[in-house]
This record gives C-alpha cells, sequence and structure tokens, in this order.
C-alpha cells in the first residue's frame, strides 16, 4: 500500500491561508473596551479640535502691530485660562494675560510668552523679544475637524488613536468581533489539571497553551472540555461549536487514522471537507486541516511539543487574518552554535536557546533531545531552529533560520 504524501510546511500554511476568510460581523464596544481591536467601519470626528484658536503656551495676547519693536508697552486689561475665556476685544495698546489652552480673545493675533515680557507697575508689560503674528497660537481646526474621517477601517486601536477616538468625542467604536474558537480535547487518558490520575492516565495540558496562543492573537475562546473516545460525544462537541458560530474548531489528538483516532473519521461523517492531513514536518506530521461549512477546523496532534509547534506555524495566523490584525514577524536569522546533523524529508524545528555573540549576532544553541512529549524544554526555548527538508549537516557557526518563540 502507497503511504499518503507528506505536504511540505509551506504549502500548508499557504493552503490554509487561502482557506481563511476574515470575520466581517462587527460591533459597538464602549471606548474603554476597545484596546487592541480593529475598527470595522470608519470614524468621523463629532467636533471641530481645537474648537477655537488656542493659546499654546502661558503669556499674553496682544495684537502684534502694538509691538513694532523691542520694548514697546502694552496695557494688561484682563485674564484668560482653560476653560475660561476672556469676554471683550482687545483693542490698540492693550494684552490679556493667557494661560495654554485658552481662546485667543478677539483682535488678538499673536501670543508673547510670559519670559518675553516685563511686568511694570500699574497692569504694564514691556516686551523684551520680536514678536512676530501669529506665533504659539493653535488655530481652529488645526488637528482635525467636525465630519473628518481621522480614523479608517481597519486601523488597530492602541493608546494613540484610542486617544485620538476620544479627542473625536466618540464614546463607542465599531470594531470586529473577535473569531471564536472553540477547543476540543480528546482522549480516555486525559484528565483535567489538579486531578489523580491512575496508572495508564495523563493530566491534559493542549487546551491550556492553546487557548493562550488564541487571546495572544485576538480570537476569543469556546473550551468544549475533554471528550472521551466516543464518537456520539465527539459529534455533540462539534454540534456544540457550530451552534456557538465558532469560526474555527481546534481538535486536540484523535486526528490520526489508527484505530482510536476518531476525530477525522467523526468530524468526515458530519460533513467536513478535508482539505489536507500529514505535513513534512517534525514536530507536528498528523496535523488535519478542513472546513465543516463556515467553521474551519484544524486538528492538532495529541503530543504536546507538536500541538504547541502547530499551534504557533498554523494557527496563530489563521487567527490573526480572522481578527484582521496583522501578521507577526517570529522569522529571524541567527548562526548555530554547534554542528548540525543532515536531515531527511520532513522539515525540523529544534528547540533552541538564543543568546549572542562578541558581534552581536543571534546564536541558537539547540537542545540535545527534542522529543515532542518534552514540554519542559519548550518552556525554556527562545526559538525553533528551521532544518529544511534533506539539508546537510550544517557546522557551527553557520547561518540558520529561526522562529522567535516570544518575538
Amino acid at each position: 500500500m502507497t503511504k499518503p504524501t507528506l505536504l511540505p510546511v509551506e504549502e500548508a500554511k499557504a493552503r490554509l491561508a487561502a482557506l481563511s476568510k476574515p470575520v466581517i460581523r462587527t460591533e459597538m464596544l464602549a471606548l474603554a473596551d476597545s484596546a487592541g481591536r480593529v475598527l470595522g467601519g470608519d470614524v468621523l470626528a463629532r467636533l471641530t479640535q481645537p474648537p477655537f484658536d488656542a493659546s499654546a503656551m502661558d503669556g499674553y495676547a496682544i495684537r502684534a502691530a502694538d509691538t513694532p519693536e523691542i520694548g514697546s508697552e502694552l496695557t494688561v486689561i484682563g485674564t484668560a485660562s482653560a476653560g475660561h475665556a476672556f469676554d471683550g476685544r482687545i483693542g490698540p495698546g492693550e494684552a490679556v494675560r493667557i494661560f495654554t489652552g485658552a481662546p485667543v480673545p478677539e483682535g488678538a493675533d499673536t501670543i508673547l510668552i510670559q519670559e518675553d515680557a516685563e511686568k511694570l507697575d500699574g497692569n504694564r508689560i514691556r516686551t523684551t523679544f520680536d514678536v512676530s503674528p501669529g506665533r504659539h497660537i493653535r488655530p481652529r481646526g488645526q488637528d482635525f475637524a467636525e465630519g473628518e474621517t481621522a480614523l479608517s477601517a481597519g486601523t488597530v486601536l492602541d493608546f494613540s488613536t484610542l486617544t485620538l477616538a476620544a479627542a473625536m468625542n466618540n464614546a463607542e467604536l465599531p470594531v470586529y468581533r473577535k473569531p471564536l474558537v472553540a477547543i476540543l480535547a480528546t482522549g480516555d487518558e486525559l484528565l483535567v489539571p489538579g486531578s489523580i490520575p491512575g496508572p495508564a492516565q495523563i493530566i491534559a495540558s493542549n487546551t491550556f497553551g492553546v487557548a493562550a496562543l488564541v487571546r495572544d492573537n485576538g480570537g476569543d475562546v469556546l473550551d468544549l472540555g475533554i471528550v472521551r473516545d466516543d464518537t456520539a460525544l465527539i459529534e455533540q462537541a462539534i454540534s456544540k461549536a457550530r451552534s456557538a458560530g465558532a469560526d474555527v474548531l481546534v481538535t486536540i489528538g484523535g486526528a490520526s487514522v489508527g484505530d482510536h483516532d476518531l476525530v477525522q473519521g467523526v468530524l468526515k461523517s458530519v460533513g467536513m471537507d478535508l482539505d489536507f492531513w500529514r505535513i513534512a514536518m517534525r514536530p507536528g506530521k498528523p496535523l488535519m486541516v478542513g472546513s465543516l461549512g463556515d467553521m474551519q477546523v484544524l486538528g492538532l496532534p495529541g503530543n504536546p511539543v507538536a500541538s504547541l509547534v502547530c499551534s504557533l506555524l498554523f494557527l496563530e495566523p489563521t487567527v490573526r487574518k480572522l481578527a484582521h490584525l496583522p501578521q507577526r514577524k517570529r522569522e529571524e536569522q541567527a548562526i548555530t552554535a554547534h554542528t548540525l546533523a543532515a536531515n531527511d524529508l520532513r522539515q525540523d524545528f529544534l528547540r533552541a536557546k538564543l543568546s549572542r555573540d562578541d558581534s552581536g549576532r543571534l546564536v541558537a544553541e539547540a537542545y540535545g533531545k527534542q522529543d515532542s512529549s518534552m514540554m519542559k524544554i519548550l518552556a525554556k526555548s527562545d526559538c525553533l531552529v528551521i532544518r529544511p527538508p534533506h539539508a546537510p549537516e550544517l557546522s557551527a557557526g553557520s547561518p540558520c533560520p529561526i522562529i522567535l518563540l516570544r518575538p
């Protein structure tokens, strides 16, 4: 019997990306809750900013024509501060004491900063610096005008864009709904953390790492829990994901075709269109990708490290695309700390720690043990060293591509 062909990693990533469709539904969200979200529509300014000609400095609002030379004297007739305008008009030879943010009084056309004014007796001042029209005045509408589109759909909301949205007097913003990722772990051997495992049981850990990655990339999680190796129970969990409107169903374990690997068969029986499975990579060969109606399906391997490496390579870009977020740049170049053996037909992702040499170059030191069940090594690692299929032996000090685990 001919073995199924293993799909190259880059082709698998491209095919999965082609299946992924960004979420189109939007929701109105309070400004205070919108950090990290993506605008689902243009946001207009609801007022003009500044709403009046405003002073940019503390000083005196004056008429430039009244100060033709240094030493010109003026009479101070009032005060203007932020929130308190001067009620009147400045005439020839007059000045108004003004503070930053205050409206410029009618008749004034420049600000004499307080450092350039000498106080005299009887509410009089004398200029000690040249004066020119328009200095230190922020004209009305300098920042934005009412009705202006200052933030466009697709903008990721961060500290600066949220500040702008607030200044434009928007209390709520239209944002794309977060993609919902349902996570289903299967296996008779699995128990939740805190349990006391029996002789043939283990603690289920993958869900927590996968869920953290989903949330870190703009998604929401529906945890379907642990389901035993029972076709009816697996079908019920899949139905729950569909009823909840999940955009992606992630299954952990059971996606292969062994006697106890039931997930792929159940998914096919309820209508899943299988796009591909079995990837030419290590760890992570038994990766399954398909679609069930509008819901994407991503079947991860059961081995913890394989599950998380596949999540990083395939689930992260999927969730970010659905969430309208830009893709993260994780690939970098390093040099290898020691000789790496020649590779076979599968692309390897070696867990490694990073340091820098005297020249500042990143140096990747791959761990000696790379078994896909060893979670402690992954937790200690800084990167994955990429070894392409059929790569020849790589001597110490040679360039090698890496994937940063913590960009």
